[in-house]
């Protein structure tokens, strides 16, 4: 692959990137107003504006996995079938804002695990946050991964030679290093605030970056009988909004089994898609702590519900990118073009915008990685923190003990990011064929399912689940998942060739669907064991302490 800066990377293109961190760091420092107090570091006091924190959904949502993954999902694909995956998101937003925000707000929850320990009990809040913990931090880290790849590329690009995987492994370490160092400088000092305003200027970034990008492949296809309207309206006119994975000629177990190993269908986009996102934006701290930094329950659903509305436009601006970087490479038949999917956008960017943009695109996708990356750090030591470092740790006695120890918290789990961004990029090094979005959305399938039934069965029932029976239920609901995912064979397969073959009467689920199959197996169990104790009233539980 040839460079495209036989001199180095343009004076103006590094300009505007170090423009953009000093900017993030001014922001980030300004804004965090050095908080005192665990609500002020965690929470922002209550504080934030509603129109800020929806910025910040926005940011958290357009991690640097949708902003490189997406377009490589309409790249690979040449369709918007990703698309009807968005449906989903919408409709799961509305129903978390009504299920779920008034009552963490009504029981004052600093860490939404605690509300499990109010309605159930310690083990179900424990087992809860662990699964966050561990599963978040994965993500993060698999998150982070997708954001140094553009930077790996330019390096290699700049380097002018082939290089071997174990020295492309050391760039990734190296560039996933300092990303996460600047990003934590922030965090440690500002807590959530500045978190959130920064997201702003990230979320801002984002939008800015692609639809320049979106203009730029307009005006490089070289549009024949059609234009750049009437492809993408042809795309939309083809997708099988009706796709239903259902065969007429097919029996019922047969037409079930078909559905549920279908990515993009439409049961997909109003079933599947519905519970993983109520499971992120429900049951994971991450974004949850978001919502929870406004003033009241009021104002939190709707930053919820218009973040929602936001979601399918941003969607269709980053397919269509990945859809009309094939036709430009269908059409221009550029031989330096990489043969990953995953690094044909980074490579456009690279190679293919000037000057200026090329630092503004830059600039936006460490805007995503930082937003995402910053926002999980913190929400990763909060969790951490309140339900479990604080009740086991006599140092943390008082508030100003107790925000050091988050700030130390908010340093361990980006070193620990760091170490999964490193082992994602072996595994990707050494499986060129993987795409981004299944890998990361495949991450939290096997667990958020499990999570998100315990909290439907806390806000949906009075008198069912236990502490002892959430466990049980939360197992059995990882292990329908793992099962029906298709792992026992594979890894069968691995140590006996021939012997992972698939049961021809056990459906295979795809990614969209394992949070849906988790939750439900974990709230059918659940819902077998009574309740042993009343769940906390309102007044009882602005009462404890956690």
């Amino acid at each position: 692959m040839r460079s495209p800066f036989p001199g180095g990377i343009p004076a103006i293109d590094l300009a505007i990137l170090l423009l953009y961190l000093a900017a993030v760091l001014w922001i980030g420092l300004r804004a965090g107003k050095r908080p005192k107090t665990v609500e002020q570091f965690a929470l922002g006091g209550h504080q934030i504006p509603w129109w800020a924190v929806l910025g910040s959904l926005i940011a958290a949502e357009t991690s640097a996995a949708f902003f490189l993954g997406t377009p490589t999902e309409g790249y690979a694909l040449g369709n918007y079938e990703y698309l009807q995956l968005a449906l989903g998101t919408v409709l799961a937003r509305v129903l978390v804002a009504y299920l779920f925000v008034k009552p963490y707000f009504t029981y004052r929850v600093t860490s939404i695990y605690q509300f499990l320990a109010l309605r159930f009990g310690p083990k179900t809040k424990s087992a809860a946050s662990a699964t966050f913990l561990l599963t978040r931090l994965l993500a993060s880290g698999a998150r982070l991964y997708v954001a140094v790849i553009l930077p790996v590329l330019a390096v290699k690009l700049l380097w002018g030679r082939p290089i071997s995987s174990g020295q492309e492994l050391w760039i990734y370490a190296a560039t996933a290093l300092l990303l996460t160092l600047f990003t934590t400088i922030y965090t440690v000092a500002g807590g959530i605030r500045a978190v959130i305003w920064t997201d702003l200027l990230q979320a801002s970034l984002m939008l800015s970056g692609g639809i320049l990008t979106l203009l730029l492949l307009f005006h490089r296809i070289p549009w024949t009988s059609s234009s750049p309207l009437a492809e993408a309206a042809h795309l939309l006119a083809a997708l099988p909004w009706a796709k239903t994975g259902v065969n007429p000629q097919k029996d019922l177990w047969e037409n079930l089994g078909a559905v549920l190993s279908s990515d993009y269908t439409i049961w997909a986009a109003l079933i599947g898609s519905t519970f993983t996102t109520m499971a992120t934006h429900g049951a994971d701290q991450d974004l949850v702590q978001r919502l929870l930094t406004a003033k009241n329950y009021h104002r939190s659903r709707l930053s919820l519900i218009l973040s929602g509305l936001s979601d399918v436009p941003l969607v269709f601006l980053f397919l269509t990118i990945g859809i009309f970087l094939g036709l430009l490479a269908r059409s221009t038949h550029d031989p330096h073009l990489p043969s990953q999917a995953n690094e044909v956008f980074p490579y456009f960017i690279l190679c293919q915008t000037p000057s200026g943009i090329r630092g503004l695109l830059l600039a936006a996708i460490f805007a995503t990685a930082m937003g995402s990356l910053s926002a999980a750090l913190n929400a990763l030591a909060t969790s951490f923190c309140e339900d479990w470092a604080f009740r086991f740790l006599p140092t943390a006695s008082d508030q100003k003990s107790r925000v050091r120890l988050l700030r130390g918290s908010t340093v361990l789990f980006a070193l620990l990011s760091i170490a999964i961004a490193c082992a994602t990029a072996f595994f990707a090094l050494h499986s060129p064929r993987l795409r981004i979005l299944p890998i990361v959305l495949g991450l939290f399938g096997y667990t958020y399912g499990p999570l998100l039934g315990v909290f439907l069965l806390g806000v949906l029932t009075r008198s069912r689940g236990n502490d002892f029976g959430n466990c049980i239920a939360m197992a059995c609901g990882l292990a329908v998942v793992t099962i029906l995912s298709g792992v026992p064979q594979a890894v069968l397969g691995i140590f006996s060739p021939g012997a992972g073959a698939r049961l021809p009467w056990l459906p295979c689920i795809s990614f969209p669907w394992r949070v849906f199959v988790g939750s439900c197996a974990t709230f059918l169990v659940g819902l077998c064991f009574r309740s042993s104790t009343q769940p906390y009233s309102a007044a009882e539980a602005a009462k404890s302490s956690f």
